[in-house]
Parts: C-alpha cells; structure tokens; sequence
C-alpha cells in the first residue's frame, strides 16, 4: 500500500526500525516525542569539530570535546564490587592519559586490543591536577575514516531516566540518522512563499532540517538555523499580526465626545501637570477610542512615571460617553493602592468608584453588584473577583488591566465577554519590556511608552558597597531620618540558610535595631509570613511616618507609595535579579527630594552579579536595565513574559536571535498588508501549513 509522505511523519516512533515499545514509552514522556516528525524535529542542542584532532600535550582548560590518535596499554580491572572499574593509558607520541570504565567492563575487555589505533572522543576532565577520561567514545581508526564522522556531529539532550534506557546522545543520533535516510523533499513541503526564501537566500526546508541533523560544515549550519529560526518567528508574527489585523475589520465602541468629567477633571482636579510623553499617550488613546475599533494598547512606563493618571483620564473619556470602567489589579494590596488613590480624584465629581476583592463580604457584595448592573457605579477596582459569574456590568466600555502578564489569557477574555461590544482595553506594566519581547508577548497590541518622569522628580543615585563600607553607610541613613526622610532596607531570606550566606533578616532587624536604637528611631518589620492584618498594621506605621525604618522581603517590591521614603537599602544585592532590583529602587524617588538606593554585596561576586550591579549603578532607564536582564537571563526566566497560552519557542531565542525577529515581524507585516487571507497563489503553501496547525489546541483558527 503507498503512503503519502504526511502520513509517513505522522505514524508513531517506534514505526522507526530499531525503536521497540520501551523506547516509545521512554521518548514519548522523557522528551514529548510521540510521532516521526516529532523526531525529526528534535534538534542536537550543540555540535562539535570532528574534523580536527588534538595532541594529548596540548590538552587545557578551554577544549570541551576532543579527539585524539593513539594506542592503548596498561589495561587492568580493579577494584571489587561496585568500586570494580577498568584503566588503561592511551598515549600518542607527544604523551599519555589514564580512561576509566566503570561500567561495561566486559565489552571493553574484548574491544579494546593493545597496539591497535583507536579514535577517542570526550569531554577531559581534570583530576588531582591531571587530565583523563571517562567513558569515552572509543572506534578503530579504520572504522572511524569509513563511518563518515570527519565532519560536525551533533549531540542531543538527553535526561537521566532516558540514559538509563540507552537512549543516550550517541543513540539519538543513530535513530534520527536512519530518520533521514528514508526521508525525500516531499516530506517535508516548503511553507515560505518563494520571495522570501530569495530575499534571505533560504535553503530549503528539507535540506535545512537534515542540516541540522547532519552539517557538512558550520556554514551550512548557520544557513539552516537562520532559517528554521525565522520560521518559527515568522509563523508567530503572523498569527499576532493576523489578530491585530482582525480588530480593525470588527466594530468597536466609539467614544465620540470628550465631556464634561474630562473637562472639568483635567482644568480642576489634575494633581500635577501632566508631561509630554503623557500628553502623546493619551492622544493614541483618544485616536484608537475614536476609531470604530477596539482600543488594545500596551502602556509601558517605569515606576513612578505616571501611568494611573492617564488610566484615570482615560476612563473618564468612556464615563463622558456613557459607558461603564474596569480596572484589574493582580493582587489585593495593588487593588487597595489603585482604589485609595483613584477614589479621592474622582468623588468630587460626583462619581461613584467601588472596589471589589475576594476578601470584601458578602453584605458589602451584593450593593456593589447592584450599582454595577444598574450603572450607578462608574468605575470598579478590583483583582480576579471582578471575572466572576456574578459581576455583570450596566455598559462596559473601557477596561484598565495592570500587571497584565499576572493574568491568563482566559481569565482576560472574560473581562471582555462582559460586554456586549468589545471595550476598550489599556494595559498597563511597570515592568519595562525589551522591543524583542513585546514583538513576542504582545505582537498583537500597539504600544505607548511613557518615557518621562513627572516634573520635579529627582533620578535616584544608586550607590554599590561591600561590608567595610557598613558603618557610613549606616552614618548616612541617620543624616536622612534627621532631614526628616524615611529609609527601607530590604533582605532577600526570611529564614536562616545553611547552603547561602546570607544576612537574615530577623537578625538583621536585631542588628538595625541595636544601630538604630529606641526612642530615637523607630523601626518596623515586615515579611511574607506574617499574617495579613499584622503586615497592613506594620506597613501603616511606615506610611504614616510613625517608624523611620522598614526592615522587609520584597512583599514591598509593588503595593506601598512613601513619597517620603528617600533611601532604599539592599542587602546581598546579588542575590537578586536586574528586574527586581529595579522594581525595589522605583519604592523611592516617589516625592520632590533627592533619593538614593544602595546595593550592599559581599566581596566575591559571580560575573553576572557584578553586571547587574554595575547596570543599576548606571542606569535608571528600565528599558535599558531590561535589555541586559534579557542577554544575562534569557525570555523564559524574565518575570512578565510568561503567559499562559503563549507560543513556546524551540529553536530561536529573542535574547541572541533579535536581528532575526525584527526580519520576521517585518515580512508578516508585509504579507498581511498585502493578502490578510493568505489567498494568494503564492502563499497557498503557507495556508496550507497554517491549517494544518490548527489542531485542537492552537488558535489558528482564528488565524484563517
């Protein structure tokens, strides 16, 4: 019976000779490898020269994998038990080096013959001073220069359980070499249209997915991941492209007049004179709410930047219009802020703001529901309660999200089901996002950046000391308090860790407080487990200005404003990451004085702790801060870029690969611009591959 090529990628592994049911089950959970394709697909995570060969005396630090020509001698067993091992020396005419097997011993007691010449291939480790191997990649040097090995050979990941089955790098590679043999051009169908594998100079997709298994050289090599790369970003830039596309075809609320509450808030209410860069923003807002489409904008800005104040005169602009605002905050303390500073703006003008969280009872419940559904109230703040079943809304028409990547994509949609058009949604972040990134996370939302702080705000001066500088650090702290400041100090641990140094923060408040001591200082403490009623109690004080000092963890991280609190003190500053760091300095600097944050660190830093350090002592700008985080940490580790249903990424990486997205968002914006359907002759294999992914599970359908 003839197979089409689809359905031959398409059977399971073990269709593959010499993959039986155990090693199935093993790929299948180890590694989520359940089809051909799926194997095919799986690409080595790094590659290595086969084609060169070392000297045993020019063995050093810096060789990874190595060949060497040699002989072997001395082949002994040792040992008893499990301690049973055997040695040898391999030598070649510049030196020697010991191999050790600690298992197989009985395969190697037969393959290995003295005075034979073998090629061994390893990683050298180093030993009381000298280098050997274990378990190395051992072949006769006959069989070597006929198996077709002089060129790069591809290593894969493995785990530990898939090891133990024998599907280690060495058996990946032979599976996924037979893969290859069988497989034709017809197999693996191109998808990019023809123009652009011209511009790029793109291989095909066949001979840059068998590239990537087996490289003839480095060369080939990069031409082949360029391209799978760029596909991979590609296809997801048209899918955000794609749904940016679909907002301008469907119907929006217009929002066609500014009215009274706009006016009178802006000429009378404005608590500060708004900057230019907010002035701009709202000038997008104003043009996407006039449009006829739904308003999606991101709205980036640092900590303290003033992005409340436009959210507020933004929901003013949909009250004038007669509609309803929403404004969702990930956590209640954020809420608490948003509600306690919103509120007082808006009650002189008669309008009624209410605040709903999970902790808020039942009797005070059931009046806010009401007023939300007869319209009564103008704005709720609230966290997720806001998305519950019970919430209904008179006319909704613009929603505020803050902190959006705390919330899932599903928990978002149904906000937006709560109307009967779309509303208009403003998502805000203090978290400052790379332009990679927001091409990746938020590719289907335009975006503003408020890039200036409000008039008279001072940029902090960060400030790095070690211990030896303690005690003036410690002097200035108390010059502060006397100007009438307040001081944060802030520790990464709770409780006292054997495998990390790190000051404690109980016994750091004991140490503070014996610095610092009563009644001339007053000095709080506040941390993750204390109990909900007693933190709001101890973060009071400091609001207030009953306490000069707050000991805390980084419960203070979002959540408290202090405009009086002038000096933010880190210990171990080099424990935390960039993003962290940033967020923490943004508590200070929130009124007209001059602020500082200190980083305290220990003498011995890793590399990257002294570039996160020296980042923040040269920098404010986030955005900048934020492009380093990237490069030191990668997309998956940075706080803000995980959201749920989000397209995972397998080969590209945002952090490396930037020239590369900017190259895919640009042909998919092109491509749309020109055939937003994909009905084109030219790009019907594209549509094809499209369809196909919209599996159950994937929303391409609302790609096509």
């Amino acid at each position: 019976m003839s197979m089409t090529a689809h359905s031959f990628l398409n059977h399971p592994v073990e269709y593959l000779r010499g993959v039986g049911p155990q090693w199935a089950e093993t790929l299948r959970k180890e590694a989520n490898i359940q089809t051909l394709k799926d194997l095919l697909f799986y690409f080595p995570y790094r590659y290595v020269d086969r084609s060169t060969f070392v000297k045993v005396n020019e063995l050093s630090d810096a060789h990874q994998y190595v060949q060497i020509i040699g002989k072997f001698s001395r082949i002994q067993e040792l040992g008893e038990g499990r301690a049973k091992r055997m040695t040898a020396v391999f030598s070649d005419e510049t030196g020697s080096i010991e191999v050790v097997w600690f298992n197989g011993l009985k395969w190697i007691k037969e393959y290995v013959k003295p005075g034979e010449t073998y090629v061994l291939f390893d990683k050298p480790s180093l030993f009381n001073g000298r280098f050997n191997f274990n378990h190395p990649e051992i072949e006769p040097l006959t069989l070597f220069q006929s198996s077709g090995k002089t060129g790069l050979q591809s290593l894969y990941n493995t785990t530990e359980k898939m090891k133990k089955k024998g599907l280690n790098s060495r058996a990946l590679h032979k599976i996924i070499h037979q893969l290859i043999q069988q497989i034709r051009p017809d197999d693996v169908p191109e998808i990019l249209p023809d123009s652009l594998l011209h511009v790029y100079q793109f291989p095909s997709r066949f001979k840059a997915v068998r590239d990537m298994h087996q490289p003839v050289s480095w060369q080939e090599l990069g031409q082949a991941s360029k391209r799978l790369k760029f596909e991979e970003l590609f296809i997801l830039q048209l899918q955000l492209v794609r749904l940016r596309l679909l907002r301008t075809r469907d119907q929006g609320i217009v929002f066609s007049s500014i009215g009274q509450y706009f006016n009178t808030f802006y000429n009378h209410y404005l608590p500060f004179q708004l900057t230019e860069a907010q002035k701009k923003v709202l000038k997008e807002i104003r043009k996407d709410t006039l449009s006829g489409h739904q308003m999606n904008r991101l709205l980036q800005g640092d900590v303290g930047s003033g992005k409340t104040i436009v959210a507020v005169l933004t929901m003013l602009i949909g009250i004038d219009n007669g509609y309803q605002a929403a404004l969702m905050a990930p956590t209640e303390i954020l809420a608490q802020q948003h509600f306690s500073g919103i509120e007082p703006l808006l009650k002189p003008l008669g309008l009624k703001v209410v605040l709903l969280t999970g902790s808020v009872k039942n009797k005070d419940r059931k009046p806010i529901l009401q007023g939300l559904e007869e319209g009564t109230v103008h704005v709720i703040i609230g966290t997720h309660a806001l998305i519950e079943d019970a919430v209904k809304f008179h006319r909704l028409g613009m929603v505020v999200i803050d902190e959006q990547h705390r919330f899932g994509v599903a928990q978002r949609a149904r906000l937006r089901d709560k109307a009967v058009m779309p509303p208009h949604i403003l998502v805000m972040t203090a978290t400052p996002i790379p332009r990679s990134l927001a091409m990746i996370f938020y590719g289907d939302m335009d975006s503003s950046v408020i890039d200036q702080l409000p008039p008279g705000r001072k940029p902090i001066t960060t400030i790095h000391k070690t211990d030896a500088g303690r005690l003036r650090v410690y002097g200035f702290l108390k010059e502060q308090i006397a100007a009438g400041r307040q001081v944060y100090i802030v520790y990464p641990l709770i409780e006292e860790s054997e495998k990390m140094d790190l000051a404690n923060l109980m016994e750091g408040y004991q140490s503070i407080c014996t610095s610092f001591p009563a009644p001339q200082y007053h000095v709080s403490v506040v941390h993750g487990k204390m109990k909900p009623d007693v933190k709001d109690h101890e973060m009071q004080r400091f609001v207030k200005g009953e306490t000069h000092i707050m000991i805390a963890t980084t419960v203070i991280e979002v959540g408290v404003n202090v405009p009086n609190a002038s000096v933010m003190l880190i210990e171990n500053a080099e424990r935390f990451g960039l993003s962290q760091l940033h967020q923490l300095r943004g508590r200070v600097g929130r009124g007209a004085d001059q602020s500082y944050c200190i980083l305290m660190t220990g003498y011995k830093m890793t590399r990257e702790s002294k570039t996160r350090i020296e980042t923040m002592c040269a920098t404010n700008d986030g955005f900048k801060i934020s492009e380093v985080d990237l490069d030191l940490r990668g997309p998956g580790d940075m706080e803000g870029t995980r959201q749920s249903g989000q397209v995972a990424l397998h080969l590209a990486d945002i952090a490396k690969d930037k020239e590369i997205l900017e190259q895919a968002r640009e042909a998919a914006v092109k491509i749309m611009a020109e055939d937003g359907d994909l009905r084109l002759p030219q790009h019907e294999k594209l549509r094809n591959h499209i369809i196909q992914m919209s599996a159950p599970g994937n929303d391409w359908s609302k790609v096509l």
